[in-house]
């Protein structure tokens, strides 16, 4: 994949906003020129399915389905589901791989998310070879496939690895097309992309590109900060993102939270500043300098996750501004 710098969006799939607004959110990425649009999976639709529906209702814009968890999504379904998506809409679908939370993993689907980090290297190597057509005998210590292959056109398809601490970077930097991160500041996209480039270095790979979903609200109305909040509330706890957040000077919060308050407690007392540390929100200067500074740590990708409310449906305007500025 080339090095140039691109802005894409991700579907925010808001918990708190009518599911099929996420169509809208993607016709106005494709109308405004985004580079590529991502489509993740929470609680509503399945993202074969939404990824189907978007290509129908849009023009041109290219596809990456997921980050998909492969402790529970195996191989065969992973390369079916992105030559489903590639063939029903005739749209470039790229993948993206990552390894999810154990609640989703082990909560909702019933899986164990043990040795997630062999899977996900294990599924990058099972769903590579299935994406080029061969008829795959693949049996891995986690994962397997055998005697399948593609009926399907194969598509021309990159794969992505969602990734942060080590070892997950370490696969990505043998096996990734394009290395994603989530919900960092600055120095934390910069640490990343830098043990990034080492792992890279350390296989003899030249650095894949290094996207980051970033979540933004331009003019920051209170709606549109307490959806920033209330999605920040879990991180600040998570291995690694705590230790981001205390870095930035929030310690005395990341210790409050790791006493497991209950959640509205914890979501009173996030500042402003805590999410202006890891968002794009405020002016339009503001917002383009954040960029410019995520791209100057390393970052080639920015993938704008928008605030969607009513006073901002579909994240129409916080998209169009921007576009405006992010280029």
């Amino acid at each position: 994949m080339s090095r140039e710098q691109r802005l894409s969006i991700s579907l925010g799939l808001w918990q708190d906003r009518p599911p099929q607004e996420s169509l809208a959110v993607a016709q106005h990425a494709d109308r405004l020129g985004y580079d590529e649009l991502w489509v993740g999976e929470m609680a509503t639709y399945d993202a074969f399915a939404l990824g189907t529906a978007v290509g129908l209702q849009t023009a041109r814009i290219p596809l990456v389905l997921g980050a998909m968890a492969v402790t529970v999504r195996d191989p065969m379904m992973l390369a079916m589901g992105v030559a489903s998506v590639a063939d029903l809409t005739g749209r470039a679908t790229h993948l993206a791989l990552g390894t999810s939370s154990t609640h989703v993993v082990e909560a909702w689907h019933g899986r164990s998310r043990g040795r997630a980090t062999e899977a996900l290297v294990e599924s990058a190597r099972a769903v590579r070879s299935l994406l080029h057509g061969e008829k795959v005998k693949f049996n891995g210590e986690v994962l397997s496939t055998n005697g399948y292959h593609l009926r399907l056109a194969p598509p021309q398809t990159s794969i992505s690895m969602a990734a942060f601490g080590p070892r997950a970077l370490m696969a990505a930097a043998e096996h990734a097309d394009r290395l994603v991160i989530n919900l960092v500041d600055v120095p934390t996209a910069k640490l990343l992309v830098d043990e990034f480039s080492e792992y890279c270095g350390e296989v003899g790979r030249v650095r894949p590109p290094v996207a980051m979903w970033v979540c933004a609200a331009p003019h920051s109305s209170g709606a549109a900060m307490l959806q920033l909040r209330t999605g920040l509330v879990g991180y600040l706890m998570a291995p690694g993102y705590a230790e981001m957040f205390a870095r930035a000077g929030f310690g005395d919060l990341v210790d409050f939270a790791r006493r497991r308050p209950h959640p509205r407690e914890l979501l009173e007392r996030i500042p402003d500043e805590l999410i202006d540390g890891v968002s794009l929100i405020g002016s339009e200067s503001h917002v383009r300098q954040r960029i410019s500074d995520y791209r100057a740590a390393g970052i080639d990708e920015i993938v704008v996750v928008p605030s969607c409310t009513d006073d901002d449906p579909a994240g129409e305007r916080s998209l169009t501004s921007i576009a405006a500025v992010g280029r």
